[in-house]
């Protein structure tokens, strides 16, 4: 790939989240990207980082759904499991640039209608009570202890004789 754009990147690394055993839908990318950056870029952006990396050989389409390719697995592998999400962007985008794809491969087009359906369905799920499997469960601030147990009485000390 010559030119690294912000876009290829994100996009590459939520499909990876996003497509764990099967390919994803796009409204699970969307809500992937939002959970990495907090801002989902706009319908073109992301429409040209879908031809860019399907032209890379690094995405595949199935229908309506995306995958990565064998090629884009290995470099995820690549990446370190509990890096922080910056660290993990900035490591792919060195990686990416690192890819040099052996043969083109067909682009994929998505058309900007559906981009934004998928935006607007994630905009409107996280808007409502459901919850989003995606998202990190909040850490507790203290351990608790178990009901019912309470402390044993300290053993008196020895006397000496």
């Amino acid at each position: 790939m010559q030119p690294i754009h912000d876009v290829d990147v994100l996009l590459l690394l939520a499909t990876a989240m996003a497509a764990k055993r099967r390919p994803a839908e796009m409204q699970e990318i969307m809500a992937a990207i939002d959970l990495i950056q907090r801002n989902i870029p706009s319908e073109e952006k992301l429409g040209d980082a879908f031809v860019r990396l399907g032209e890379a050989g690094l995405l595949v389409a199935d229908g309506e759904r995306v995958g990565l390719t064998p090629v884009a697995e290995g470099l995820i592998r690549i990446l370190p499991r509990k890096g922080e999400y910056d660290q993990r962007l900035f490591e792919l985008r060195g990686l990416l640039g690192a890819h040099q794809p052996k043969e083109t491969s067909p682009a994929i087009v998505i058309e900007a209608a559906t981009l934004r359906a998928a935006i607007q369905a994630h905009r409107s799920s996280a808007a409502g009570a459901g919850k989003n499997l995606l998202m990190p469960k909040p850490k507790p601030e203290a351990p608790q202890g178990r009901p019912g147990q309470r402390q044993r009485k300290p053993l008196p000390k020895a006397r000496k004789h």
